[in-house]
């Protein structure tokens, strides 16, 4: 395996733990927000969940576009 290869390979896993990360604090916020007695709590994982969607949505692409093999 090639230097490009195994950076290849670490960069992926990096995406992917992003999206694992994000998809952990949908869940987190849905139990929040099951959970919860009062509204304030509600809104907190009502957020929670908002912000992980976003984060599974905008980070791994935001990575790939930075990571991108500029052309010459």
């Amino acid at each position: 395996m090639t230097d490009a290869d195994r950076l290849a390979q670490k960069r992926y896993y990096l995406m992917a733990g992003v999206n694992l990360a994000g998809a952990a604090g949908a869940v987190l916020g849905l139990l929040i927000a099951g959970r919860s007695h009062t509204t304030e709590h509600t809104l907190l994982g009502g957020a929670l969940i908002l912000a992980s969607l976003y984060i599974m949505a905008v980070v791994p692409r935001a990575m790939a576009r930075k990571w991108k093999t500029p052309t010459q």
